[in-house]
């Protein structure tokens, strides 16, 4: 069953990742590379050099879940370079699985905890 939703924390791996990496190699990246623990709960997002790859891991009680994603045709946009590791929100996680670039928003302020 799918349970990613905006209540999760993202990161998103900004190295490309070699995709033929599972669990094991990508719980390594998570903690060698991100510093983190990859059975926090939180899901992390890699993609391949070309972007057309993209691969979510994520920890639900009882084991891992990895969501895999492949596009036939374009690439996925990933939010602006940074560090490696970057958390991002479920919005740009949505904009960026569909394939939609927005070119000029503005968001109103909101209470966040």
């Amino acid at each position: 069953m799918f349970g990613l939703s905006s209540s999760h924390y993202y990161y998103l791996y900004e190295g490309s990742c070699d995709m033929r990496k599972s669990f094991d190699g990508l719980c390594g990246l998570i903690s060698s590379e991100l510093g983190r623990n990859a059975t926090s709960g939180e899901v992390f997002v890699f993609l391949n050099k070309r972007r057309t790859h993209m691969k979510l891991l994520h920890w639900q009680n009882g084991g891992f879940v990895l969501y895999y994603k492949r596009l036939e045709k374009g690439t996925f946009a990933a939010p602006a370079p940074g560090d490696k590791k970057q958390n991002i929100s479920w919005t740009d996680l949505v904009l960026m699985v569909e394939g939609i670039q927005v070119q000029k928003s503005t968001q109103k302020a909101r209470y966040r905890l």
